[in-house]
């Protein structure tokens, strides 16, 4: 400035001044975090969208206590209250920790970002999801796949990745040719790595081959990293899939390559009983 008169913008619009908004309080969200109103409530479990745009132009929604006029007005699942029949509607896991298990496909990162510009697993959970900012429990690398855990609760992410309550994880690992008694042998008995690392002895079930192939099943009691794929470079033995289906009481199931659900309270229970959380 140089003594000049200042050119002063008129304020911005507040949202609650809108066409077809209702009475949001405070300062104006990001766009970015606006949904439909139509596809909040069927995000957050109660009809489709079609059945959404019903239950307005029946009077049955409301918005900051306002009946909503329209099925296309946008919302802050953050900031605004919205009811149905009277009865408030959240998305899931808001307001309390939760639990998912992801199906990891190969050549996806397990971090929440990446310096390089890779997938990450929190690229594959919807934006309501991923906005929660879970963590991954523990790592599967680059190219394994498999049942990884993601959590909001800290306690059960630190006991779920501590030796001390370190749970078994079994692995299906896809290996070329057949695979030598010897080998499994070095296995089961326990290894010791060229880098020095020791390893417990890993429970191993051999499945008969197939079309040039052997598939191992293979429970690891400890946490080293890397460790299966370490083992098999050792022995000679070349990994075509490295696969993880289960994870302590939790089975990844028939849950496809890039799914995701939360776990059920059943199997929620289990988990935090066996890592002796309350």
């Amino acid at each position: 400035m140089h003594g000049g008169m200042v050119n002063i913008p008129p304020p911005l619009t507040p949202i609650s001044a809108l066409p077809g908004q209702t009475g949001r309080k405070g300062p104006m969200p990001d766009d970015n975090a606006l949904i439909r109103l139509n596809k909040f409530i069927a995000q957050c479990g109660v009809t489709s969208r079609r059945g959404a745009d019903e239950l307005v132009f029946g009077g049955r929604v409301t918005v900051n206590g306002t009946v909503a006029q329209s099925p296309g007005i946008k919302v802050d699942p953050a900031r605004d209250t919205v009811q149905v029949d009277g009865k408030r509607v959240v998305l899931p896991g808001a307001g309390k920790d939760v639990t998912f298990i992801l199906h990891k496909p190969v050549e996806t990162v397990t971090t929440a970002r990446d310096p390089q510009g890779r997938t990450t697993v929190l690229d594959l959970l919807p934006p309501e999801i991923s906005d929660l900012r879970p963590f991954p429990v523990g790592r599967l690398d680059f190219y394994s796949e498999g049942l990884l855990l993601l959590t909001t609760d800290g306690e059960l992410c630190y006991r779920l990745t501590h030796p001390k309550w370190h749970l078994p994880k079994v692995y299906a690992v896809t290996i070329r040719d057949s695979v030598p008694e010897k080998a499994i042998k070095a296995m089961q008995s326990g290894m010791t790595l060229k880098e020095g690392d020791r390893l417990a002895p890993a429970e191993v079930v051999l499945n008969p081959p197939v079309a040039g192939s052997q598939v191992l099943e293979i429970t690891l009691i400890q946490g080293v990293n890397r460790q299966i794929r370490r083992m098999c470079d050792e022995l000679g033995l070349t990994i075509l899939r490295l696969h993880r289906v289960k994870q302590g009481p939790v089975e990844l199931g028939n849950l496809k390559r890039g799914q995701w659900r939360e776990l059920t309270d059943k199997e929620l229970t289990a988990l935090k009983k066996a890592v002796k959380l309350a």
